[in-house]
């Protein structure tokens, strides 16, 4: 069992930044591809970006150039550097574990999810 737990969430003025940590805990992940999903307010849940376990990274088209994900193999941790937030960017974001080394913007792809954190740009 993995359990993936979300932090670093909360309020922030549109422009700003955040960043979101991702800390895996019960087996290691460092040889699976990780991810962020979000989920807004009556919307569906859609990618946002990942990383597969040789570091190649990738992003929904609303989020490049701004967002950056990256991970700590070592601490078993991913990030999600957020810059230029926008209110549009509002919403529970969730931290997944691929079911392989390579995972692209699926849900399906995906089968070990957190609890999520929020995240709330004001504009």
């Amino acid at each position: 069992q993995v359990q993936l737990v979300e932090s670093g969430g909360g309020l922030v003025q549109a422009g700003g930044s955040l960043r979101l940590s991702c800390a895996a805990s019960g087996r290691t992940v460092s040889r699976y591809a990780m991810g962020w999903f979000r989920q807004a307010p009556g919307k569906e849940r859609e990618f946002v970006a990942g990383i597969n376990w040789s570091a190649i990274t990738y992003y929904a088209d609303s989020v490049k150039g701004r967002f950056t994900v990256s991970r700590d193999n070592p601490k078993n941790i991913v990030y999600l550097q957020m810059n230029s937030l926008k209110p549009e960017d509002t919403a529970v974001y969730y931290c997944v574990r691929g079911r392989t080394s390579i995972a692209g913007p699926n849900g399906y792809e995906y089968d070990y999810w957190g609890q999520g954190t929020q995240v709330t740009v004001s504009s």
